[in-house]
């Protein structure tokens, strides 16, 4: 699927007002605010547009990219959706957000959301991010790749889920949740920064 009219047009007005976007090639920095946080996105429980902003907490906000068909998003989907479904009981906005182009691979259409959504109890908003550019805007590469931004709208960590995505109950550092749980309280991550591991996100093409 293309970039629309209406998405080309609200990008370029949000660059224009100043909107920090991530370097070519390279996730947002440490310290920045969530780029394009005013585009809306289908959610795959309800069909409803739904934006960074429009789910923003009172403590922080995660913004986590992923998709269907990854080995490393299904191996970490449950313990994402349990954090997200966690904190978001605690005060941080949480979004899923697929950027994958489903002609690369129809597990990332619209259908299958839906139904990860449901069989996975998603109590957060699972979006389509057309055009793939809110991932351009993040820097973001790989599924799933972790942002988290405190209440005051700065990237405070920015990575991987945890150590094992392999066994759940093998998990030595628990990178994510302790990021979470430092948001909580106002204070700096541990570890603010670790490498993302998964696979490559399938860019939709820019017309």
């Amino acid at each position: 699927m293309r970039y629309s009219t209406l998405a080309l047009s609200a990008t370029m007005t949000l660059a224009l007002a100043g909107a920090a976007f991530a370097d070519e090639g390279k996730p947002l920095a440490l310290g920045a605010t969530a780029p394009l946080t005013s585009v809306k996105m289908k959610s795959a429980a309800d069909g409803k547009s739904v934006s960074i902003a429009d789910v923003k907490g009172g403590k922080g906000t995660l913004v986590v990219f992923t998709c269907n068909h990854c080995p490393f998003a299904q191996a970490w989907e449950e313990r994402i959706v349990a954090l997200g479904n966690e904190y978001a009981k605690k005060g941080v906005g949480v979004v899923l957000i697929n950027a994958n182009d489903p002609t690369a691979n129809p597990d990332d259409g619209l259908a299958d959301m839906q139904k990860h959504a449901k069989d996975r109890k998603m109590q957060m908003p699972y979006v389509v991010d057309e055009g793939s550019q809110l991932a351009r805007a993040f820097g973001a590469s790989k599924t799933p790749e972790a942002f988290l931004f405190d209440k005051g709208g700065k990237l405070v960590y920015h990575g991987t889920i945890d150590d094992n995505h392999q066994d759940a109950a093998a998990v030595k550092k628990h990178y994510l949740k302790d990021a979470l749980d430092a948001v909580l309280t106002g204070k700096a991550p541990p570890m603010t920064e670790t490498k993302a591991m998964g696979c490559g996100i399938r860019f939709r093409k820019v017309s």
